[in-house]
């Protein structure tokens, strides 16, 4: 029997094609997503799902879909779909994370002209039949300096544009090398930098606990006068309240804002006013993006449908059905090591190095590099994936070299993580036991045994008597409950480090107290995914 798709948002009708040409039964019914009910009611019936923002996949409707192999959302965001529901039922979660790119790049540098030439109301007031020049005097981009706040795939594409329009363009981006701003013809700044040297500003980076409103009044207050914002990029980055009051007084010239807080933002206080220009979420909003996305989401579902091919999926990696079983707990171990180091590195990294050791050098590494490399840059770019995490780490210009060899101790195969910044050389190591689950056998160099924890606190220091109980205090009078401990040190009196395992995320006033003690090099809290460990 044919498979058979649900298309229940408004899609290129050449997508549907795609569908039936590769022999898929598709059942075009664009308006159904808004439709809950109806929606519940007939989902039983089908392999694939193809949607766009309108059509909330729930637990509920997940529930409900007994056949469902695969949901496909055409654009990069799937805030609609309960991800970590899909996974506990085996449903794919795809999306097309480059399709829109050069949409939402164009939709911020028209944010620019915008701002700069007062258009909507210079526009409204002509209409109204008014003449009044004087009244809209506007700025010149050209000598401008433009400051691009996350420098991935749209913010680089901004970035050029800028260059191309003459502006002295400057980046912050904790994972842009130097080589790759040299590419780009753009200078790496640091944040505050950014924030004093910037005409305009505009935000490209994801919503994530480190950027969650990265533009706020203390951000803005670090800012030229008369500086332009432009948020194309997530709701939540800028806090609209310190934003409107700024905006009053004049320390803020204008702000183009195409994401808010709240969406669908049928009411907000940003507007009505006369130095802003908002618009309705059009970021991904043209004819050419609508149209790429789609035919791209019906291409993957196609192929995973007919072939059992996976690419651009959130929560499975881009591996075959026969070496699955084999392959699936490195895949969660190159993962996790990498997101150890992504969550303990602040530095720009330069380079990666991923050696295979024993066994593991016989696998298929490649998707064991693009898992590692995901979760290493997920702490920064939390919608990354196993097919998207390579072209990531490429464009920011981090080098990434795979090694193997045969097996050189005790362990049948093993997987070492090595990570190179400015500053800074950092490795980890693991392994997988008989039952699957991940393993650190060597952090910083110091050998252990250590299973991997949802919630952690990592800390370094000196070998020296009372760490533990350092750790242990401050943890009992902040009801912080340790759950377990695992220690390591390279030698009596050396470096030395400690693993706490926590029942929930570490308190950010206890790590500060931590991290206040002279025996205490670094603390850090770690969490990790550890669904289907």
């Amino acid at each position: 029997m044919a498979p058979r798709v649900l298309v229940s948002d408004k899609l290129s009708t050449t997508a549907v094609q795609i569908f039936k040409d590769r022999g898929i039964e598709v059942d075009y019914l664009p308006d159904l997503g808004k439709d809950k009910e109806k929606l519940l009611e007939v989902i039983s019936q089908y392999d694939g799902l193809a949607i766009r923002s309108a059509t909330k996949v729930t637990e509920k409707l997940i529930n409900a879909a007994t056949k469902l192999k695969v949901v496909g959302r055409a654009g990069i965001g799937v805030d609609n779909v309960d991800i970590p529901a899909a996974s506990r039922k085996g449903i794919i979660v795809m999306n097309t994370p480059f399709g829109n790119s050069i949409t939402t790049a164009e939709h911020a540098v028209a944010m620019i002209f915008a701002l700069a030439r007062q258009i909507p109301e210079a526009n409204a007031s002509t209409h109204a039949g008014k003449w009044e020049k004087n009244r809209f005097m506007g700025v010149e981009i050209t000598g401008k300096t433009l400051g691009v706040i996350g420098c991935g795939n749209i913010g680089s594409i901004v970035a050029t544009r800028g260059v191309g329009l003459k502006m002295h363009v400057i980046a912050f981006d904790p994972f842009l090398s130097d080589k790759r701003a040299e590419e780009l013809g753009v200078d790496k700044v640091e944040l505050d930098e950014l924030f004093a040297r910037a005409d305009f500003i505009t935000l490209h980076t994801p919503l994530t606990d480190k950027t969650r409103n990265i533009i706020d009044a203390a951000a803005i207050a670090k800012m030229k006068n008369g500086v332009r914002i432009i948020n194309c990029a997530r709701g939540g980055l800028v806090v609209e309240a310190d934003l409107i009051a700024t905006l009053k007084s004049g320390k803020v010239a204008g702000a183009g804002i195409d994401v808010f807080e709240v969406e669908p933002a049928e009411q907000n206080a940003l507007f009505g006013m006369e130095n802003v220009v908002a618009t309705p979420h059009l970021g991904a909003s043209t004819a050419e993006a609508q149209e790429n996305v789609a035919l791209q989401v019906a291409e993957q579902m196609s192929d995973y449908l007919i072939k059992g091919a996976v690419s651009n999926a959130i929560n499975m990696p881009s591996i075959t059905a026969e070496e699955a079983p084999r392959l699936k707990p490195f895949v969660k171990l190159a993962e996790v090591l990498g997101a150890f180091v992504g969550q303990v590195t602040e530095d720009p990294i330069k380079e990666v190095e991923i050696l295979f050791d024993g066994s593991t050098a016989t696998m298929n590494t490649r998707a064991l590099i693009s898992a590692a490399l995901a979760g290493l840059i997920r702490p920064q770019v939390s919608d990354v994936n196993m097919v998207s995490a390579p072209i990531m780490v490429k464009e920011r210009g981090i080098i990434v070299a795979e090694v193997k060899r045969d097996k050189s101790g005790v362990f049948d195969g093993y997987i070492k993580l090595t990570v190179t910044t400015e500053h800074r050389t950092r490795s980890i190591a693991g392994t997988c036991f008989s039952d699957g689950k991940p393993r650190f056998i060597q952090i910083k160099g110091i050998n252990l045994d250590a299973e991997v924890g949802q919630h952690m606190l990592y800390t370094t220091n000196a070998d020296a008597p009372g760490i533990i109980g350092l750790l242990g205090t401050v943890c009992g009078e902040n009801d912080v409950n340790i759950a377990n401990f695992q220690l390591g040190r390279n030698r009596p009196g050396g470096d030395a480090i400690a693993l706490l395992y926590l029942d929930a995320p570490f308190p950010e006033k206890v790590l500060e107290q931590v991290r206040a003690h002279k025996s205490i090099d670094s603390a850090k809290r770690l969490q990790f995914d550890v669904g289907g460990v």
